[in-house]
């Protein structure tokens, strides 16, 4: 039962629109870009909490000694002793407990726009990485769907191998017959057989040219490599839309927006770095309560004003509060901002040189593929013509060759001409789809070519 359902599983037709599907949810490439653009999204998030002020609150319990001295000192790096009190004429090791209370507030609540700057370059970084997944989406359903019809040509190719391999190997037959009954020289069945393996190797090399394809497209699906059965209804007609006029509208083109999207985000990176030349304007304010277990009036006199009871050290005693507005303005600033400023233009400036070069890029691609397009339904018109001239030459040189009025060179020659009329047919119907595909990708527009499936 199981094995009926696998096999039923994997007899099921992939169309190409299932196929664009499967890989857009599959490829780890679009994946990643689906993560970048969340984190992108969520850092706009953090960057609109920037306007907040700072508010932090602490407490500590600590049990030590408190000698005093005077002198100067300065903060280094690693943790200094903050204890305070009077110093004696020499060291003691009075101690007793001391604990310490503290809310504080922080809010530079104006710095020339820097916060709005800051959110601003968030939200550009976002739109960049989502216009890096929308680009990476449109050109990997351009690369699925060009595989897709890769493989399908190449399963009409072996096809008409396979077919090929029939006929050489039915003119084996006649011509070993002939030569057996001395009709013909034994060199025509010297030719016969290099037909045949003529069409063996050929056929060798479609198949291989289908399992390269087929591999293509599993690895561009995120899926296993398997054997795929490709919707066929469409191999022998052509597209409804293949004469509507398609124009490049680089405001829409994914890939073109994408760049765009680049250059937006680097000039906003200028406007965010401008920012940092001008003053910082803060308000702060601060609560601080002290306890201790040495009492007001210990000092050399009374050096045993103190406790060591824990409870007495730290209940706090003491209150203080402030409350301030400051302004600070590095000056030096200045100068080394406007450097870095001048170097994000710079990389602006080379985006939009970036960006130029794609667009006439892809205005030579919408070209290119309006040429293709004519060319290919150029073929297309021709390919019947040649297949059924082919087929006649080839039928009346069997019938001739059957009846001796007929070597077995025009024979060989009139396989081959067939052979190549039924490959032009295979792959002319192909190419105008092919065709189509590229004035999509050209065009920004992939809905021109999957909407006629």
């Amino acid at each position: 039962m199981l094995l009926l359902f696998a096999l039923h599983v994997n007899s099921q037709v992939l169309t190409i629109k299932e196929a664009v599907k499967t890989a857009v949810d599959n490829y780890g490439t679009i994946k990643a870009k689906t993560d970048y653009m969340r984190a992108a999204e969520a850092s706009v998030k953090q960057a609109s909490s920037e306007h907040l002020p700072n508010f932090s609150v602490a407490a500590q319990n600590a049990y030590g000694t408190v000698n005093g001295q005077f002198g100067p000192t300065f903060p280094i790096v690693g943790l200094n002793v903050a204890s305070s009190g009077p110093p004696f004429p020499q060291q003691n090791w009075n101690a007793a407990f001391g604990g310490l209370y503290l809310a504080n507030i922080n809010w530079d609540f104006f710095a020339f726009g820097r916060v709005r700057e800051r959110i601003n370059l968030a939200k550009a970084e976002t739109q960049r990485e989502t216009e890096d997944l929308e680009q990476e989406k449109f050109q990997h359903q351009v690369r699925v769907a060009g595989v897709y019809l890769n493989l399908l040509a190449a399963q009409r190719l072996k096809l008409s191998q396979q077919r090929n391999l029939d006929r050489a190997n039915s003119l084996r037959a006649v011509v070993v017959a002939r030569t057996l009954n001395g009709l013909n020289p034994g060199v025509d069945s010297s030719q016969a057989n290099a037909e045949v393996s003529n069409a063996k190797i050929a056929l060798n090399n479609a198949i291989n040219f289908e399992v390269e394809q087929a591999n293509q497209l599993a690895q561009l699906m995120g899926t296993p490599d398997r054997d795929f059965i490709l919707d066929t209804s469409f191999v022998n007609i052509i597209p409804k839309s293949l004469y509507d006029s398609v124009a490049l509208k680089e405001n829409e083109h994914p890939v073109l927006k994408f760049y765009q999207s680049r250059i937006a985000a680097s000039k906003q990176q200028e406007k965010y770095f401008d920012r940092f030349k001008y003053p910082v304007f803060s308000f702060v304010g601060a609560v601080q309560s002290r306890g201790s277990g040495f009492q007001e009036d210990y000092n050399e006199l009374n050096p045993n004003a103190f406790s060591k009871n824990y409870l007495d050290g730290i209940k706090p005693t003491r209150t203080n509060y402030l409350f301030g507005i400051g302004a600070s303005w590095n000056l030096t600033n200045i100068k080394r901002i406007q450097h870095q400023v001048t170097a994000q233009r710079w990389t602006s400036h080379g985006l939009q040189n970036e960006y130029e070069l794609v667009s006439q890029q892809i205005k030579s691609q919408l070209n290119f593929a309006e040429q293709k397009m004519n060319i290919a339904i150029a073929n297309y018109n021709e390919a019947p013509i040649q297949m059924k001239a082919a087929s006649d030459a080839y039928l009346q040189r069997s019938v001739l060759y059957q009846n001796g009025l007929t070597n077995i060179v025009d024979v060989t020659l009139a396989l081959f001409a067939l052979n190549r009329a039924e490959t032009d047919r295979d792959i002319s119907t192909n190419n105008v789809w092919q065709a189509l595909l590229l004035e999509a990708a050209a065009s920004g527009d992939f809905g021109m070519f999957i909407n006629e499936f």
